[in-house]
């Protein structure tokens, strides 16, 4: 049944299209256009679908069931502290988080963490763990008894890393390590193994920080001892030699103390005066170097408050200066303020600094000042203490270094026993949550998901194969085809007849799908123009066979039976059946009208419809073209539209020849004919530009031959609408119209 629903605006874009010469483009797919695909491709479609499910199901099956055992570990950035004491080793704080933990992730899937469980489990010993992973175990051929258990333990190595898995939880300090194996009990014992085996290994390491820092302090501690021994009898050595003799007397703290009176206030004075010294020669020191150095290199000016307090405004207001800089001009008053502000900030830093320098300078007078007076008092004393002075220097050297290595000994046995107690008590700062327990069901394949995920791949490869399908499907079948493929409008669908039915006798069955389907065509050239069913029309189709002529035969009949006078010609005059179809001679025709050798009342030859005539195309002549190219075609159209309402010509086919371009190019409309799964796409683009480039005008397509008992077309199926009010059965096999 022809697509009565056709707007007036569709039809009049398509003469619009039509009339601008060139051939319309395709519309956009829409949502039903996607569904009319997937029915029409339903079988492929559901067939991808179902052989993905049951190749999905079949692997599923077939394939050996993998359990996955999982344990939680916590891991903390800093261990406990089970000691006041400093650890040797730098403490894991020190690590940003980030680093820290993807430093914990590597070394649980480190290749040392992998041997250290292998070892612990003793898997690499036997072929057992192999073969229960579901691997092949190597064969020795010509290796010795090492290279064979080498390459075994190799094997048994890649088999544990490739199956262990770190998975963190994200936004906490746990972290969930899991193993897989075909065995349950195995998959457990494994994951376990890993758990101990990096919380020990992270002991170990601890534990070797702290052992090499002992072995170094025991050395240092030796050498210090040596020397301390061999100073020691220096100077008791010296004072014996010396004949120095001095009083231990009883310290506030309870040390003994020993010096000579006169030694005493010559120590005193000395050791006043080598302070003031030491505080004078570093006084200078400063002075000479700030006099030396710019004011704002000083440590002293950097490090006091003062000037890091203006130094770090004058910045913030440098950078507000330098910011407004790329907006502003240097005369803003905003920028002049900022100027004045950072100006001001110079003043007051330099000003600072030069009070610092001055402070600096008078550290240097007072110093210089207190050595000077202490180096009268002792010049005072010198004549008293000379002698025992002169004695003295030697011993005092002797006695300072021994100090000092007795001081440092001791300072490194007391940090010696303290690593020998942290090694002991090594502190942890991982630890085990969850232990991993025997799982009691596979966790893969899944079923269910690989059942899932295959059939959304085989609804996508049907997908896929139904668009390519399309895509190649160069033929017609449905209005929706010819429309969206040739962007042509559908003026009518045409059902394809039983196979004891012919043409006419469907047609002289007015209740018949066949002649319900023209009368729609008829109602829809009637709005192809603004003026109605134009004066004059072609019939024409791509290729021979495709149901112009009924088409054309139907039309003419549809517009007599409605009172239009209609003049029926057959233009085929290479092949012509329309003589045949009506039932009359065809001794003289359309070749002698256009040839002058007849005129148009010999022509013209009545027929059973009342309002109906024909003419038949008359002798075949020997270059057709030649004929319609000719001024007598258009003058002949003009007689004939004075005597007749409305002249239909049935023409032939386009392609291969330049007939029906002409005719196109001189008749008032085009209804080209399509076959149903017999029409190509390029045929009928290639037609519809001939027609096009000859000036024709497009009417739109009539889709012929149209099965409705197995095509479905627009949502509905076609056969209900054409068998509506029909009390009879169509049987048989169907042939063509």
């Amino acid at each position: 049944m022809v697509n009565e629903g056709f707007s007036n605006r569709r039809l009049a874009a398509a003469d619009d299209r039509a009339g601008a010469g060139t051939v319309p483009d395709a519309p956009i797919f829409d949502l039903g256009e996607y569904w009319r695909l997937a029915v029409k491709h339903r079988l492929v479609i559901i067939g991808a679908f179902l052989g993905a499910i049951l190749i999905s199901a079949a692997a599923t099956l077939l394939t050996t069931p993998i359990y996955t055992a999982q344990a939680t570990l916590q891991i903390e950035r800093e261990s406990s502290r089970v000691l006041n004491v400093d650890d040797v080793a730098p403490r894991e704080s020190a690590y940003s988080g980030e680093e820290f933990f993807q430093t914990q992730y590597g070394l649980l899937k480190s290749r040392s963490l992998a041997e250290r469980v292998i070892d612990s489990l003793g898997l690499a010993s036997s072929n057992d763990f192999i073969q229960a992973m579901g691997g092949t175990a190597p064969e020795r051929g010509d290796r010795t008894a090492a290279e064979f258990a080498a390459a075994r333990r190799e094997m048994v190595i890649g088999i544990t890393m490739s199956n262990f898995a770190v998975s963190p939880v994200r936004g906490s300090r746990l972290v969930a390590i899991s193993f897989d194996s075909p065995d349950p009990a195995l998959a457990a014992r494994l994951t376990n193994a890993y758990a101990e085996n990096f919380i020990q290994a992270n002991l170990d390491r601890r534990f070797e920080s702290s052992s090499y820092a002992r072995e170094f302090l025991e050395e240092q501690i030796a050498q210090t001892k040596a020397k301390l021994e061999v100073t020691e009898r220096s100077l008791v050595e010296y004072a014996a030699n010396q004949g120095i003799i001095n009083i231990t007397e009883p310290g506030a703290d309870g040390a003994g103390q020993t010096q000579s009176l006169a030694g005493t206030n010559l120590s005193a004075l000395n050791a006043s005066l080598a302070a003031a010294q030491a505080q004078r020669i570093a006084a200078e020191q400063r002075w000479r170097q700030a006099r030396a150095s710019p004011l704002t290199s000083l440590p002293e000016v950097i490090q006091n408050p003062t000037i890091q307090r203006l130094t770090e405004e004058r910045a913030r207001l440098d950078a507000q200066y330098q910011q407004n800089d790329r907006v502003y001009q240097a005369d803003w008053p905003a920028q002049r303020q900022l100027r004045g502000q950072i100006e001001e900030l110079d003043r007051q830093i330099t000003e600072v600094s030069r009070g610092i320098l001055r402070s600096i300078e008078g550290q240097y007078v007072v110093a210089a000042n207190n050595e000077r007076a202490l180096q009268a008092q002792v010049d005072g004393l010198k004549g008293e203490v000379l002698d025992l002075r002169d004695r003295s220097v030697q011993y005092n050297i002797l006695q300072r270094e021994l100090d000092t290595s007795r001081t440092q000994y001791d300072a490194l046995l007391e940090r010696y026993k303290e690593i020998s107690v942290t090694g002991t008590v090594t502190s942890n700062n991982i630890s085990i949550v969850d232990r991993a327990q025997v799982p009691g069901s596979p966790s893969k394949p899944n079923l269910m998901i690989n059942l899932v995920l295959a059939a959304m791949l085989g609804l996508g490869l049907g997908a896929l194969a139904a668009f390519v399908l399309e895509a190649l499907d160069e033929t017609l079948a449905t209005p929706d085809d010819a429309e969206s493929k040739l962007g042509l409008p559908i003026l009518g669908v045409i059902p394809l007849l039983g196979r004891e039915e012919t043409p006419v006798e469907a047609l002289d069955d007015l209740r018949s799908p066949f002649s319900e389907a023209y009368y729609s065509l008829r109602t829809a050239l009637q709005f192809s123009t603004p003026d109605g069913v134009p004066s004059s029309i072609l019939v024409t189709s791509s290729r021979p066979a495709e149901g112009k002529s009924t088409t054309a035969y139907a039309t003419a009949l549809n517009l007599a039976r409605i009172g239009k006078r209609v003049l029926l010609i057959d233009g085929d005059l290479r092949n012509p059946s329309m003589h045949r179809i009506v039932g009359v001679e065809n001794g003289v025709g359309m070749s002698n009208l256009l040839s002058g050798a007849a005129t148009l009342a010999q022509a013209v030859q009545a027929t059973r419809e009342p309002n109906l005539s024909l003419v038949s195309s008359g002798p075949l002549p020997p270059n057709p073209a030649e004929l319609w190219g000719g001024d007598r075609l258009r003058d002949l159209l003009v007689e004939l539209q004075r005597e007749f309402d409305n002249v239909v010509i049935d023409g032939p086919p386009v392609l291969g020849f330049a007939d029906s371009p002409l005719l196109a190019a001189a008749v008032g409309g085009t209804v080209f004919v399509l076959e149903s799964k017999g029409t190509r796409r390029a045929q009928a683009r290639g037609a519809m530009r001939r027609l096009l480039i000859g000036h024709g005008r497009l009417l739109g397509g009539v889709l012929t031959k149209f099965n409705t008992k197995t095509t479905q077309y627009g949502g509905y199926d076609y056969a209900y609408d054409y068998n509506y009010g029909a009390d009879r059965s169509r049987g048989g096999r169907d042939r063509a119209a």
